[in-house]
């Protein structure tokens, strides 16, 4: 009997001491040896799609899926980050400037987001607002101001952070692609320099003193971020995320996880770290990478979403027409854009936009605003401006970035549609394009060349195109064909 009873009052010790370790949550003390599992659920490139490129890939969709699959709980052993651009993309966000995605990851309790280029594209002061709002740090250590050489902390934007999760201490640095000058409105950044990956890094790394995990959060395609952990070996990185190409990865150079979460809440990447009695620091035990396509969807985010939905339809829902076919992204939507451009300028001789500005195909059916603002989501402008052939035909000759209207390529020659006559050198053009180009985006140069007449029509790059589809009087017995 004396035995029994001690294995019972073991046994009820036991039951004790596991009911306080659950009650007390994150609370771990040094004499806590027991084995603990980090995940680090990784996302980039939301773009604003809360709702989903289909019904079943949507925020709401992957919360629920991170719930079932990873046992995800809010206060769990799981990290949440980004790799930035949050939220230029649908109507239901690019409305209202990211507001509603910022609300939709608070709730899906983000620990931290890189700085993307496309979270610059309302300007300074919506980018503020934005990181007032959200409940999680955007990061990025090599954004500073030209003028001070600091980082703009005035603007929410810090260069590191660190986290505390069930344990563990995370030191988070944040990066933004140097190509931000020219992938988002040059004008809105012009005061702001993006510098060098390693140098930033290496700056801002012994903050991180103190912390289990070391992690780079960086809104840069793999091909610049992948040298960029080799490089930085001796610091033993134990996580680098990427953006901006919309990869979706999970591998490892040397020790350190590298992770690509796609695009669109399509997907995320995972990677695990484990500490127990046999080492002092946490390593990686796994990685990989989950498609979204959960049939079940989380009823907190589906409810951020649904009023959202609800308050941006009661602008957006406008029908402006109505398409036969399902025109996708490409040549036929692209000039058909451009066409209208000069459909409402006739005055104008040549219009040229970027083919990056048009964002999402045109539905078969019902065309509403909002179709038309997540098709062309930027806040951009048409700039009126008179320009040398010779300028707009080094533009051109870049590449295929770029869509034309008015000008026609035949025989390796520009000639203009309106007079048969070869593009000349030294003669001034009247030129449309949109305030992104004008400022220099994309390396677009034909503003270097550019007469002090120009003029910012104030008009936005997607009102012409709108104007041009409510011209056409469709509807469902007569719609509009592109093609």
């Amino acid at each position: 009997m004396p035995m029994k009873q001690s294995v019972l009052a073991r046994l009820f010790q036991s039951f004790v001491a596991f009911t306080l370790f659950l009650w007390a949550g994150e609370t771990f003390t040094q004499q806590d040896n027991s084995p603990r599992d980090l995940t680090v659920l990784y996302t980039n490139d939301e773009h604003g799609w809360m709702e989903g490129m289909r019904p079943d890939q949507g925020a709401a969709n992957l919360y629920q899926l991170w719930q079932e699959r990873e046992g995800y709980r809010k206060d769990g052993p799981f990290l949440v980050l980004s790799g930035g651009d949050n939220w230029t993309g649908p109507a239901i966000s690019t409305w209202v400037e990211g507001q509603s995605m910022v609300e939709v990851m608070n709730a899906m309790d983000y620990d931290a987001s890189a700085v993307g280029n496309h979270e610059f594209d309302f300007g300074l002061e919506a980018l503020t607002r934005r990181t007032r709002e959200a409940e999680f740090p955007y990061l990025s250590a090599n954004t500073s101001w030209k003028a001070s050489g600091l980082v703009p902390e005035d603007l929410g934007i810090l260069p590191y952070t660190i986290v505390e999760v069930y344990g563990f201490r995370v030191g988070i640095i944040g990066l933004t692609t140097t190509s931000t000058p020219y992938v988002t409105n040059p004008a809105n950044i012009s005061d702001l320099a993006f510098t060098d990956y390693e140098a930033a890094v290496r700056k801002t790394f012994p903050a991180l003193v103190g912390t289990d995990l070391q992690f780079i959060i960086a809104h840069v395609c793999m091909e610049e971020l992948e040298p960029l952990v080799e490089s930085l070996g001796d610091l033993g990185i134990d996580l680098a995320g990427g953006g901006h190409c919309n990869e979706l990865v999970a591998r490892t150079i040397g020790d350190t996880a590298v992770l690509g979460g796609g695009y669109h809440y399509t997907s995320y990447a995972r990677a695990v770290f484990r500490v127990d009695n046999t080492n002092d620091k946490p390593v990686l035990t796994g990685y990989g990478t989950v498609r979204n396509g959960s049939d079940s969807r989380d009823k907190d985010i589906a409810g951020i979403i649904t009023k959202w939905d609800a308050q941006s339809s009661r602008a957006l829902d406008e029908v402006l027409g109505w398409s036969r076919n399902f025109v996708p992204e490409g040549k036929v939507l692209d000039q058909s854009i451009i066409d209208s451009w000069l459909l409402a300028y006739p005055e104008a001789d040549i219009a040229i936009t970027n083919r990056g500005g048009i964002r999402a195909a045109l539905p078969k059916g019902k065309i509403t605003l909002g179709d038309i603002v997540g098709m062309l989501p930027f806040d951009n402008t048409i700039i009126d401006v008179q320009v040398s052939g010779a300028r707009i035909r080094r533009s051109l000759d870049r590449g295929n970035r770029l869509v034309v209207a008015g000008l026609e390529r035949k025989n390796d020659e520009w000639i203009l549609s309106a007079t048969g006559l070869p593009l000349a050198d030294r003669q001034q053009y009247r030129l449309l394009t949109n305030s992104f180009l004008f400022s220099g985006g994309d390396f677009f140069s034909a503003n270097n060349g550019a007469s002090a007449g120009s003029v910012d029509t104030g008009i936005n790059y997607r009102q012409p195109f709108v104007d041009w589809i409510k011209s056409r009087q469709s509807s469902a017995a007569r719609p509009i064909s592109l093609d």
